[in-house]
């Protein structure tokens, strides 16, 4: 009995390090942020409790609607062209293509590069007035004058097309690592059978990679409906808030980034968005689990 509580208290020891962390940086600030989320709270002074009265406030919340509305389209609008792209560029490298150790190292780059750089750069990139994308236009004499491409008609479509080149690389890998455990074997016997690339592709291919396409589309979701870094070097949420979405919008309230800013700082009211973002990500990763038990029955 004394060997089985020094081997537990040995055990716990190691563990304390994990423990520590799990509650100072995760269990804390959720108990912190669920309490204030019943106080008018601005970060200093004395905390007022008011209830429901955040909530109330949020239902009426015009600003935190059209930023939800503007996730789901840049969250769609990533996930419709990034999950395709990656799996395409996946089956190509997994042939016998020359050179393909590097094209992997490339395409995936943009994923160890920082968000703010890329950002950056590509702000400079879509510039409406020296933009290389505008020079290249018109030099092609595609367009007459130049685009604004950060302006209320393509702000969108333009921090869509940053977050697909920023992921592409990473879901990439993991379509990569599951097409090379499929046994080849597989792919032999039906090219005996006289199967074609397509029918392979179809019958082997895609059922065999279900479980990692699972994972890579849960992955996917959350990352795009959490995804609002380049969005904030870039836009800023604007213009006029076209592309103002749920996590930008909850970063302004707990830390307004400039006196322009249509917030001011409110940890009260940031710690209900918040609550209420995360419901949201939850609801839609739910039902993403349940639709993908469907998913299972038929492969």
């Amino acid at each position: 009995m004394i060997y089985k509580w020094k081997r537990l208290g040995e055990n716990s020891l190691f563990l304390m390090p994990s423990i520590i962390l799990t509650i100072t940086l995760g269990i804390y600030p959720l108990v912190w942020m669920l309490r204030y989320m019943f106080y008018d709270y601005a970060g200093y002074g004395e905390a007022l409790f008011i209830g429901l009265d955040n909530f109330s406030r949020l239902i009426r919340d015009a600003l935190f609607w059209e930023s939800v509305r503007n996730t789901f389209v840049f969250a769609g609008g990533k996930l419709l062209l990034t999950l395709p792209l990656s799996l395409l560029l996946a089956v190509i490298l997994n042939g016998r293509l020359r050179g393909s150790n590097l094209l992997r190292g490339i395409y995936f780059m943009p994923t160890v590069i920082s968000t703010a750089v890329i950002s950056v750069v590509f702000y400079n990139i879509f510039n409406s007035y020296n933009g290389m994308v505008n020079t290249v236009l018109m030099k092609l004499h595609l367009v007459s004058q130049p685009v604004d491409w950060l302006g209320p008609k393509h702000a969108m479509l333009t921090v869509i097309i940053v977050a697909v080149w920023g992921a592409v690389g990473n879901y990439m890998l993991l379509f990569l690592a599951g097409l090379q455990s499929i046994p080849q074997d597989l792919y032999e016997s039906a090219s005996i059978d006289g199967a074609n690339a397509g029918r392979r592709f179809w019958n082997i291919t895609l059922p065999m990679l279900a479980p990692v396409a699972q994972m890579v589309i849960m992955l996917a979701i959350i990352a795009s409906l959490k995804g609002y870094e380049s969005i904030m070097v870039i836009t800023e949420g604007g213009p006029i808030g076209k592309t103002e979405v749920m996590y930008l919008y909850l970063y302004k309230l707990l830390f307004p980034v400039s006196t322009g800013s249509p917030v001011t700082q409110q940890l009260g009211y940031g710690s209900a968005v918040g609550f209420a973002s995360a419901v949201i990500v939850g609801a839609v990763t739910g039902l993403y689990f349940f639709f993908s038990r469907k998913m299972n029955k038929v492969y």
